[in-house]
Order: C-alpha cells, then structure tokens, then sequence
C-alpha cells in the first residue's frame, strides 16, 4: 500500500485530461511520466499502470483506443487474464493484438520451436528465430510492444487434463490450435472451468471463427479430431490475419464488457471467393 500512495503521489498534477466524443473528459497518464515513476522507484512499469487505472486515469499506450473503448472498457481489459492456446500462425498475430490492446496478463503455451515453413505466415517466426522456442520469441514479443503486460509463457503441449489447469482462472480461452486433434478437449476444458472460448480455424483461403461459451456447440464438433484440412490447403498469411482479426475483435469485446456476437455462430470466410457468411450452430 505504501509503495501504491507513492505512485500517487509521483502522479499528483501529471495527469493530462483530453476530451473524447463518446468517453467524454478522459485523465491520461503521459508515458514519459509513467517510464519514470518505474524507474525511479525501480518498479515494473505494470505496476505503475495498475495504480493509473485505480486513480482513474489510463496510460498514454491506450489513447488510441479510448474512441472504440471507454475508459471503464479499457480498465477492465487490464485487469482482465486471457489463455492463448497454441502460438503458431493464428497465436502470433492473436498475442500482439490482444497485448497492444491492453489485455493486462496473458496465460501462453506451446511446447514447440520454429522451423522455416513457418516463416509465411507467423509473426513471431523470423530468420533469426529459427530453432528457437515459440514461447521465448512471444515473450521477447509483448516485452517489446507492450511491458505493462504480465505474460506466462509454459513451454509445453497440452492434453487433456492439462488444458483445464492451464485455463483455470481465466476469464477467456483462445483456441489457437493447429489441426483438429486437441480442440474438443480444449472445449470440454473451457466448459468445465465454466469460461468462453474464442476459436478460430484456417485451411487454405477459407477460415472459421467462433465464440463458445459452456454448454455451446463448436465447430470442432462438426469436424471431428482427424488431421485438418490445413495439411492439404496449406495455410497464407492473408486467410491467418483474417481470422486473427476477427477472433480478436470477439475476445477485445468480451473482456471490455461490450459483449460477443458470435455466440451459438460461427463466421465463415474464402478469401478466394471473398465470400463471408455468417451461420448458426
């Protein structure tokens, strides 16, 4: 509590007021003031931005969003835990996304390294981190873009029991599974520790997105946990970014109190067609 009256303290007359249309009067945290304060006191600069939620104010890093997000939207996307499932094509791109929106601490997992067909399509896969392990390249990822984030990386494969004490405590799972095999039991995980799911699927140019929350239907269960479709399409990047962004703007919603749209749905697209449909499960 001391250490929490300082930062208030150091923050007292820094806060900037700017005025948003929709959020009205907003206190911002300029960054500069924010990077100092967790210098000087030798304090995560997590730590500093929670204090400037208290107070609130928002730091400076979320300006940007505070037109999509009110400030009490924005606040509970700090506050709120998201487990990514998988940090492959889609669970790259998700993780910056969710990271620079301001997703406050990200559970992560995956038990594998990079290899050079990954380089088409995954963020997080580059010449130099080749052979390196996926976790280590997303936390030097979040640590570059957004510290503020508290990130736990597990450097492991999950099945069955597993996914449910990995996704226990969270208040969303993102399903960023390669192939078909383990996302039932992802489901069944997600369900049991009474939590939604977002999941997302690419094969070729066509993707599906959805929102599972406990007792849904999924489109896995339509699919069944055979190889997907993947291995014989391949996987683009435009078909990856695509679902990302849809599958991210799902759990951005849903953490920030908006509210998800794809619940009991599923969003289907063919880039190749530019065809979108949206169907109900």
């Amino acid at each position: 509590m001391r250490i929490e009256n300082k930062i208030r303290d150091m923050l007292s007359c820094k806060l900037v007021e700017k005025d948003f249309s929709e959020s009205g009067i907003v206190k911002i945290a300029p960054h500069e003031v924010s990077l100092n304060i967790a210098s000087e006191l030798g304090l995560d600069i997590n730590c500093v931005e929670r204090v400037i939620f208290t107070q609130g104010a928002v730091p400076e890093r979320y300006v940007r969003n505070l037109i999509t997000f009110s400030a009490k939207e924005q606040t509970s996307l700090f506050f709120s835990k998201a487990a990514v499932i998988g940090l492959g094509g889609l669970g790259g791109h998700l993780l910056e996304s969710i990271a620079r929106a301001g997703v406050g601490t990200i559970k992560a997992c995956d038990g594998d390294s990079f290899e050079p067909s990954n380089l088409n399509r995954q963020l997080l896969a580059t010449e130099n981190s080749l052979n390196i392990k996926k976790i280590d390249a997303a936390f030097e990822l979040v640590r570059s873009i957004n510290p503020a984030v508290f990130l736990d990386v597990r450097d492991e494969y999950l099945t069955g029991d597993k996914f449910y004490d990995f996704v226990s405590g969270a208040d969303i799972v993102i399903d960023c599974l390669g192939g078909l095999e383990h996302r039932g039991q992802l489901k069944d995980a997600a369900a049991k520790a009474g939590i939604p799911m977002v999941t997302a699927s690419v094969a070729g140019w066509t993707g599906i997105v959805s929102t599972v929350y406990p007792g849904d239907v999924s489109p896995s269960d339509f699919f069944g946990d055979v190889n997907g479709l993947e291995e014989f399409l391949g996987t683009p990047s435009p078909a990856i970014t695509t679902a990302v962004g849809i599958q991210s703007s799902e759990v951005l919603k849903i953490l920030s109190g908006k509210g998800a749209e794809l619940t009991g749905k599923a969003l289907m697209f063919d880039l190749s067609k530019m065809y979108f449909d949206l169907i109900v499960l």
